[in-house]
């Protein structure tokens, strides 16, 4: 009998141990989620912060830097910084250099036509999806963009070429294709980058706006095939733009990294 009883106190103490050993699993794992949670968001936070530098000009091409000066001026650690510059990276905006820091990376002319013959090819298959699923809110907000758009032609560059990326990744989001319309939105932010530094000058916002327009119309129609050739339209009169550029002459990169007071 004693015997028994004994047997049965010890199973009960080890249900007790088993369960408790459980809860405390579960705590740990809720607290490791939390924590990775935590990281991915403050990597985000960095990883976003950082590109918007990079493509408005705050760090221009060519300029070096380091990660404990960026992450002082963001006011994150080291590690979601470190987990950013390998994502912008593999996009191509900075290039990491072991023990010397970070450089942001230069387009060179022929980069950037390489940018806007891929832009040619996806956002003219990405308008074509939007038009066929184009419903009546989603068309007012484009027009919504347009028309703020339309207020500020020869006002601001900046603020422009904000409504211009809002247009076109309005219109990757309405696509319902996420993986091309991703890579849409990174060949768009070279773009605009390149744009704000060297050809601000001559971006003619009138011929801009007229072709936003165009595209519009065919989202409008549900007609695939007219914003499709509007889209491509557009994006060829660009790479004609920077083509007679070079070949005149009038187009320089700026070269040389400094801050923005």
């Amino acid at each position: 009998m004693n015997a028994n009883r004994h047997m049965e106190q010890q199973l009960r103490r080890s249900k007790r141990e088993s369960k408790a050993t459980k809860r405390t699993g579960r705590k740990r794992r809720k607290a490791d989620g939390a924590a990775a949670s935590k990281t991915q968001s403050l990597t985000n936070l960095a990883y976003e912060s950082l590109k918007e530098k990079i493509i408005v000009g705050f760090f221009l091409p060519g300029q070096y830097l380091n990660e404990p000066v960026i992450a002082h001026q963001l006011g994150l650690g080291r590690t979601p910084v470190h987990q950013a510059l390998q994502r912008l990276q593999v996009e191509g905006l900075v290039e990491i250099i072991p023990r010397r820091g970070v450089i942001i990376q230069p387009d060179t002319v022929e980069q950037m036509i390489e940018i806007l013959d891929a832009r040619i090819v996806v956002e003219s298959e990405l308008v074509r999806g939007a038009a066929r699923n184009a419903t009546h809110e989603m068309i007012q907000e484009l027009e919504r963009i347009l028309f703020t758009e339309s207020h500020i032609s020869g006002g601001k560059i900046e603020v422009f070429i904000d409504k211009d990326r809002e247009f076109h990744n309005k219109i990757a989001a309405m696509s319902g294709t996420k993986v091309l319309g991703d890579f849409a939105r990174m060949l768009h932010e070279r773009s605009t980058r390149y744009w704000l530094l060297t050809l601000w000058q001559t971006l003619d916002t009138t011929v801009t706006d007229h072709q936003h327009r165009e595209i519009l119309r065919g989202i409008q129609k549900h007609d695939a095939t007219a914003a499709s050739k509007a889209m491509r339209s557009h994006l060829l009169s660009l790479r004609d733009r920077i083509m007679q550029l070079q070949r005149s002459g009038r187009l320089q990169l700026q070269r040389s990294g400094r801050l923005r007071p």
